[in-house]
C-alpha cells in the first residue's frame, strides 16, 4: 500500500520504519533533509513539500510537533489540501478536539477525510510498535487503515466524529503528566527526609502508591540521571493547556491539573522547553536542596 508520511521526528521515523519494514510504499517529507535521507536510505520514497506527498498516496500520515504546524501542512500552501490523489489525512500529533475540527472542516470541502488518531507510548513504543492509537472517524475509512494502523500499535476506535482522539490522547497525557509531577514532590520530600530513593520506588511499586512513574520512569531516568525519556517539557506543557482549554470549554472543575501546569510552566522556564519531560523533578530538588539519584 502507499502511504504518505509527514514529520520524520523522534516519533515519526521510527513509525516509517515500521511501516516499510511491513512491505508498505512510504512517500515521506520533513523539512529536514537529513531526516528524509535517513528513511530514504532504508526505502523511502522523498517528496519535496506536503502537496507532493498527497500527489503519490490516498493515505497522508503526519506526526507533528503544534497544532499550528498540522494545521499549515493539512491546509495551508503546498499543503496536503492541494494533493491530487489524497482521500484522507491521518492525523497522529496532538493538536486538540477544536483544531482536529477545524482542519476537518477545511479537508471536507476538498473531499478529504481527516481522521484524527493521536498515540501514546512514546518512543520506545513507536519503536516496538506497541504504540496505543486512538481513532475516531467514519466506519468505511477506519477499517481502510485499520491494518496501516496495527502496525504501529493497538488501535482503539473511540466513535465517528472528529475529535475524539484528541480529547482522549490529552486525557492520557494529563494523567502522566500528573504521575510524574506528584512522583516528584513525593520522592524529593522522601529524600530530603532521608530515605534512600530506591528503596522508596521499590516500596511504592509493591503498594497502592505505584503509577507510571514510580514504575518506569523514576527508575529508568532520574535516579541514573539520563532525563532522557525523548519527550519535550515544553510539548508536555502543551498538551496540559490544550486539556485546561477543552476543559474551559466543558465547564469541569480541574485544580489539580492546573497545579501540573504550573510546575511544567516552571520546568520549561528554568530548564527550557526542550527538557526532557521527566526533568520536572529538578526545579524541586533545587528548592529542597537534595537530589533524587541512586547509582
Amino acid at each position: 500500500m502507499d502511504i504518505g508520511f509527514i514529520g520524520l521526528g523522534n516519533m515519526g521515523a521510527p513509525m516509517v520504519r515500521r511501516l516499510i519494514e511491513a512491505g508498505h510504499r512510504v512517500i515521506v517529507y520533513d523539512t529536514r533533509q537529513e531526516a528524509i535521507g535517513e528513511l530514504a536510505a532504508r526505502g523511502a520514497v522523498a517528496a519535496r513539500s506536503p502537496a507532493e506527498v498527497a500527489d503519490a498516496a490516498e493515505t497522508v500520515m503526519a506526526s507533528l510537533p503544534t497544532p499550528d504546524i498540522v494545521l499549515k501542512v493539512a491546509t495551508g500552501p503546498s499543503g496536503v489540501i492541494e494533493g491530487k490523489r489524497v482521500r484522507r489525512f491521518v492525523d497522529l500529533s496532538t493538536t486538540g478536539a477544536v483544531m482536529a475540527e477545524r482542519i476537518s472542516k477545511l479537508l471536507a470541502a476538498r473531499n478529504i477525510v481527516q481522521i484524527d488518531s493521536p498515540v501514546s507510548g512514546g518512543v520506545r513504543g513507536a519503536e516496538k510498535g506497541t504504540l496505543a492509537v486512538m481513532v475516531p472517524g467514519p466506519r468505511a475509512e477506519v477499517a481502510a487503515i485499520e491494518p496501516v494502523l496495527s502496525v504501529i500499535g493497538r488501535v482503539f476506535v473511540l466513535g465517528e466524529r472528529p475529535g475524539l482522539g484528541q480529547t482522549m490522547k490529552l486525557v492520557n497525557n494529563v494523567l502522566s503528566a500528573t504521575a510524574m509531577a506528584a512522583t516528584s514532590e513525593a520522592m524529593v520530600t522522601g529524600v530530603k527526609a532521608g530515605l534512600d530513593p530506591r528503596v522508596m520506588l521499590d516500596v511504592i511499586n509493591a503498594g497502592t502508591g505505584r503509577n507510571t512513574a514510580t514504575e518506569d520512569k523514576f527508575g529508568k531516568v532520574v535516579l541514573p540521571g539520563t532525563f532522557n525519556v525523548g519527550f519535550a517539557a515544553g510539548l508536555m506543557l502543551k498538551d496540559v493547556k490544550l486539556f485546561l482549554a477543552e476543559r474551559e470549554v466543558l465547564g469541569v472543575p480541574t485544580d489539580v491539573i492546573e497545579a501540573v501546569a504550573r510546575l511544567l510552566q516552571i520546568t520549561c522556564d528554568e530548564l527550557g522547553p526542550d527538557a526532557d519531560f521527566s526533568a520536572v523533578v529538578r526545579p524541586l530538588e533545587r528548592r529542597a536542596g537534595v537530589k533524587v539519584r541512586a547509582g
